[in-house]
């Protein structure tokens, strides 16, 4: 089976200062985020998701996911392509499934499934 990326869906930046981080977004942005709870903010821009993450390491950078339309099955394909599992398929809530690979090159990769992202 071949799994086919269907567009960048999510970029999400670690924000070990939670509140420094949504404050700074929200003045950048010039409107506050949809999503705030002390374990996760996100921001609609555009369309697409802005996430800010206080427990993600920060020496990784951003992360952003590609969207996919089964999380396993690009997870299993990234696997065969020499990716070691990084972080196993989660239901993230409202039925999105994320994971993460690491590359060979040791950089990570993201895939989401999102059910309720309807591109413009």
């Amino acid at each position: 089976m071949s799994e086919h990326l269907l567009g960048l869906r999510t970029v999400i930046y670690p924000a070990p200062d939670l509140a420094a981080a949504t404050a700074w977004w929200t003045g950048f942005l010039g409107s506050p985020p949809y999503f705030d709870q002390p374990f996760y903010v996100g921001f609609d821009v555009g369309g697409y998701e802005l996430g800010l993450l206080p427990d993600a390491d920060p020496s990784e950078g951003a992360q952003v996911y590609w969207g996919v339309e089964d999380v396993p099955a690009a997870v299993a394909r990234a696997v065969e392509h020499g990716c070691a599992v990084h972080t196993q398929p989660t239901a993230v809530g409202e039925g999105i499934v994320t994971a993460v690979v690491r590359r060979p090159d040791g950089t990570i990769l993201g895939f989401i499934d999102n059910p309720n992202f309807a591109p413009a």
